[in-house]
């Protein structure tokens, strides 16, 4: 006789998906509605016609930012070498 235990344990995440699949064959995408619902609220959110721009402050230059072993070497590069041993 077999084993409805892992009949259940292999069938029962498969549901999901199969629902999903037949809903797609049907023609119908789950979530359509609100999708469109959302996207007619967004739209109407904006204003139409012509804005007013505001004057845009010019953003400031990127500055370089060491990463990886220029880091390490910018570090380095920051102090004096290594005293040299004395042989006497």
């Amino acid at each position: 006789m077999p084993d409805f235990g892992s009949l259940i344990e292999v069938a029962l995440p498969a549901v999901p998906l199969l629902l999903l699949v037949a809903s797609l064959l049907v023609g119908r995408y789950p979530g359509c509605d609100a999708v469109v619902r959302l996207s007619e609220r967004l739209a109407g959110a904006r204003p139409r016609g012509r804005a007013v721009a505001r004057a845009r402050r010019p953003l400031p230059p990127r500055r370089f930012a060491a990463a990886g072993g220029l880091l390490i070497a910018f570090g380095h590069a920051q102090r004096p070498p290594p005293p040299l041993p004395s042989r006497i």
